[in-house]
C-alpha cells in the first residue's frame, strides 16, 4: 500500500469539489477527481498541477459505475484511499407545484441516492485504511431546516445528514470516521443555473435579493479539511449556515415565522 494519503472527491469538475480537490493537493495527498464533465475535471487537475491526480467519468446514479471508479482510483493511488468526499449534487428550487416528474426524480437521484450508492460502494476501500479514513458528505444549511421554495432540494439533504448520522453510529466499529459539509449559499457556478426550468432568475440574484450571504468556496475547502482531521459530525460553512443551526435549535418558533415570511420561492 502507497504512502500517500488520497481522497476521491465526486462533482470535483469545480465548485466545492475543485475547492476540496485544491486545498488537500496543498497537504501533498493524492487527489482522484469523479464527475460526468470531464473538461471540468481536466481544469482542476490542471489547477493541481502536480501530477498527483486522476480523473475518473462516471455519473453518481450508476450503482456499478462506482465499483469501477473507485476500483480505478484506488489502483491509481497505489491501493488506498483514505477518504471519500460524496460531493456531487444539483440544485432545484421554486415551489413544489413548479417542479416537473424529471426535476424530482432527478434532484433525488444525484443528491440523495448518489450518496448512499457513494457510501456504500466505497466502504470496503475506507475499512482498508481504517482507524481514521472518513466518508464525507456534503450536506447543506438546507439540511437544517426546510427551505420554503425548494422543499425538493431540502429533503435532499435533510437525508444526507440523515446518512452521515446513521453511518456514524453504524462505522464506529470500523474505525471509520464520517462527518458532513453544511454549508449556506456558496460561491460557485451553481449560483449562475436558473432553480428550475420554469423559471427566468438566476439563484444569484434571489440570494442577492434577500440580503443573504455568499460564501467565498475557499471556506468549504478549508471546512472540508477540519472536518475529516476533527471531531465535530456536521460542520457548518459560513454566518448564513452557523446562525441558521443555533436559531433552529433554541428558537424554533422564529425560524418557522422568518421560513413563512420568507418563502418566496426561487425563480418567482
Amino acid at each position: 500500500m502507497a504512502t500517500r494519503k488520497s481522497i476521491f472527491i465526486t462533482g470535483g469538475a469545480s465548485g466545492i469539489g475543485r475547492a476540496i480537490a485544491l486545498r488537500f493537493a496543498r497537504e501533498g495527498w493524492f487527489i482522484g477527481l469523479g464527475d460526468v464533465n470531464e473538461g471540468g475535471m481536466r481544469e482542476t487537475e490542471a489547477l493541481i498541477g502536480n501530477g498527483f491526480t486522476y480523473a475518473h467519468v462516471f455519473d453518481v446514479r450508476d450503482r456499478e459505475a462506482w465499483d469501477v471508479a473507485l476500483e480505478a482510483f484506488s489502483m491509481a493511488a497505489g491501493g488506498r484511499i483514505d477518504v471519500m468526499a460524496n460531493n456531487a449534487g444539483i440544485p432545484l428550487g421554486g415551489s413544489l407545484e413548479e417542479n416537473s416528474v424529471e426535476e424530482i426524480e432527478r434532484c433525488l437521484d444525484i443528491n440523495l441516492k448518489g450518496a448512499f450508492f457513494g457510501a456504500q460502494a466505497v466502504m470496503p476501500h475506507l475499512m482498508k485504511t481504517a482507524p481514521g479514513s472518513c466518508l464525507l458528505n456534503t450536506a447543506s444549511a438546507a439540511g437544517l431546516y426546510g427551505t420554503g421554495g425548494a422543499s425538493v432540494y431540502s429533503a435532499t439533504k435533510f437525508g444526507v445528514r440523515a446518512l452521515t448520522e446513521s453511518l456514524d453510529a453504524e462505522w464506529a466499529e470500523h474505525g471509520i470516521e464520517v462527518r458532513s459539509l453544511m454549508p449556506s449559499f456558496i460561491d460557485t457556478p451553481l449560483l449562475d443555473h436558473s432553480p428550475n426550468a420554469k423559471a427566468n432568475e438566476q439563484i444569484r440574484q434571489r440570494v442577492k435579493d434577500g440580503g443573504l450571504e455568499i460564501t467565498p468556496v475557499e471556506e468549504v475547502g478549508e471546512a472540508a479539511w477540519r472536518a475529516v482531521h476533527g471531531k465535530e459530525l456536521h460542520v457548518k460553512v459560513g454566518k448564513t449556515a452557523k446562525s441558521m443551526a443555533f436559531a433552529a435549535r433554541w428558537m424554533p418558533g422564529r425560524v418557522r415565522k422568518m421560513s413563512r415570511d420568507n418563502s418566496r420561492p426561487l425563480g418567482r
